[in-house]
């Protein structure tokens, strides 16, 4: 991965997947590089996110980085120094619509964004305004967990008590686990009285016919 020139028109990075994938260690990891190669980078959080530190981006693996941490999308431009050259942001999922515009306008300064957050809530849709962040990214790495239940590939995350519906609710281990596509099985309600519906369908219209 080139480091320097190839970005000096700037350029859109988004890490991506599920929970316990090492998203923040990938970011990590992409900062190192870019500060061993002497580029001024300031990491941002959402204040929302104080599961490990309030002021560092903290990997599952125990990595972290100092931070600063923001409510709104606005205040990272607001925060922005002269000097930087890479902006990275972590579990920007979390962020509203907003933090589009703002990532737009960082590029088109020239400098280098480095996005990481969850693609899919646990209801497996998009998660915030990750879908429009990776329609606009210039380079997009899709990262995968291993399945709780069967050690496969997992892509989604899975709420361990689904009756709170509200898509935000931070949280580790005690509340998710990583999940492959077979061990996920979400559906709502409406799509629980749907299926059922329609199977009473099927089942009547069968008993009809016979």
């Amino acid at each position: 991965m080139a480091i320097g020139p190839s970005f000096s028109h700037g350029h859109i990075d988004v890490i991506c997947g599920p929970m316990f994938s090492g998203k923040s260690e990938e970011l990590i990891r992409r900062v190192r590089r870019l500060q061993i190669a002497k580029l001024k980078v300031q990491i941002f959080k959402h204040g929302i996110d104080d599961r490990y530190h309030a002021t560092r981006v903290v990997s599952h693996s125990s990595q972290s980085l100092e931070a600063t941490p923001v409510n709104k999308p606005i205040e990272i431009l607001q925060k922005l120094l002269d000097s930087t050259r890479v902006v990275a942001i972590d579990e920007v999922q979390f962020f509203d619509e907003g933090i589009i515009d703002v990532v737009n306008k960082l590029a088109r300064r020239g400098i280098r964004v480095i996005c990481a957050g969850l693609d899919q809530d646990f209801k497996g849709k998009p998660f915030g305004p990750m879908a429009e962040l990776l329609a606009i990214a210039d380079d997009v790495a899709k990262i995968h967990a291993v399945c709780t239940v069967c050690g496969g590939t997992a892509t989604k995350t899975y709420r361990k008590n689904p009756k709170n519906a509200d898509q935000v609710l931070v949280g580790e281990s005690n509340l998710y686990e990583a999940r492959c596509r077979g061990h996920f099985d979400y559906f709502d309600e409406e799509e629980d009285v749907l299926a059922y519906t329609i199977m009473r369908q099927e089942r009547s219209l069968h008993e009809t016919e016979v």
